[in-house]
């Protein structure tokens, strides 16, 4: 591969829109197609970045010989279908966060992407940032000790109405999915898989999670307490804690510009190194160096780990209670009991949590992290 990376880009919401923007101005790269269902919003959205291609279909781009990797923005209940496109067509893809609606899906791409030898990443873009990189430095090193709890939430207020795709349950709606993947990626940044998984949620009418609260054990003591809401403003901050020091994340901690290392008897110590918060731009040159370097999957983001988180968010899912109209049947066999009654937005909320084990990490970690099943450091 030369040294431009050329992009394509499937969707036109405003999380592909965000993207594009970054990647026009990078030098290395250059945005050559991008794809919609509907053909018009595929002529405005090319009109409106210079992109020389747009196909008003899916297929026409995956077979675009000219397009290098794909980045797949579309809700993520066709992440599997997208993805899954492109892969076979022979293109890279860097695919948005969630990887997919469950881990059935998420273990399909993998699959698929290895036995092609394609390039494929789940676009975590809380991995690549500079500050969790150093964060998760410090805590492999040692810099708190051993890791005892983390502690993350993400919560929207909304209102969302009914109609919303975050209130639908045909395309995975719901606050785990969409903003919980990120206090469970974090958490398995440091941790690895957990255990054991707990988790209670008040569900809406049509069944999707408006408020989540998750408890992630492991064996070695350590413990995660993890909250996602779309009926919330939640302070979205985290925190590690080990035997010999905490180490806290600032509003917004899943694309952060700093982070406050405490330890006892020394001032608390800040690292702030100056990058954008809400740059794209670490996870576009991580994938554009990968794919120069011929390496089908990243070190910062590696699909063992993203199968890993995946294997929790459906795990949590089955103790609340959460299924989606097109996952047929069961998602696997419950170890820890039935989910119990279902909360309803409105009414009591009763106890939920049902605890049972969840399989053992698949992979190695990354590099610049002591966890052995998510290793690397969600958007």
């Amino acid at each position: 591969m030369g040294d431009t990376v050329r992009w394509g880009v499937l969707a036109t919401g405003g999380i592909a829109a965000a993207f594009t923007a970054e990647l026009t101005a990078m030098p290395g790269a250059e945005v050559v197609a991008v794809a919609s269902r509907r053909e018009d919003s595929a002529r405005a959205f090319a009109e409106r970045f210079g992109i020389p291609a747009a196909y008003g279909d899916w297929a026409s781009l995956a077979a675009d010989a000219n397009v290098d990797v794909v980045y797949v923005a579309t809700p993520h209940s066709a992440h599997r279908a997208a993805a899954g496109l492109c892969l076979e067509a022979g293109r890279a893809v860097l695919c948005e966060k969630p990887f997919t609606l469950n881990v059935r899906e998420a273990e399909e791409l993998v699959a698929l992407a290895r036995r092609h030898g394609r390039f494929l990443m789940e676009a975590m873009w809380m991995y690549c940032n500079p500050v969790v990189r150093r964060l998760a430095e410090l805590v492999g090193d040692g810099a708190i000790g051993e890791v005892r709890t983390v502690q993350a939430d993400f919560g929207l207020a909304g209102p969302f109405a009914a109609e919303h795709r975050l209130r639908d349950p045909a395309v995975g709606g719901g606050a785990l999915l969409d903003l919980g993947v990120y206090p469970v990626s974090f958490a398995q940044l440091l941790l690895g898989e957990p255990d054991t998984v707990q988790g209670h949620a008040l569900l809406s009418d049509t069944g999707v999670d408006l408020n989540t609260g998750m408890l992630l054990g492991w064996d070695s003591g350590a413990s995660a307490l993890l909250s996602c809401s779309i009926v919330a403003d939640t302070p979205m901050t985290a925190s590690v804690t080990g035997s010999e020091g905490r180490i806290d994340l600032p509003r917004g901690f899943f694309h952060p510009d700093r982070f406050v290392l405490h330890r006892e008897g020394r001032e608390p110590e800040e690292y702030a190194p100056g990058n954008d918060r809400y740059s794209f731009r670490p996870e576009a040159a991580e994938v554009m160096r990968c794919l120069r370097a011929g390496e089908t999957e990243s070190p910062l983001v590696p699909l063992d780990g993203t199968l890993a988180v995946m294997r929790t968010l459906d795990a949590v899912r089955d103790r609340v209670g959460v299924r989606y109209p097109q996952e047929g049947g069961p998602l696997g066999p419950r170890e820890g009991g039935s989910p119990g009654p279902r909360p309803r937005e409105g009414g009591p909320v009763p106890p939920q949590a049902a605890r049972g084990p969840v399989r053992p990490p698949e992979g190695a970690a990354a590099p610049v992290t002591p966890a052995p099943g998510r290793g690397r450091p969600p958007r």
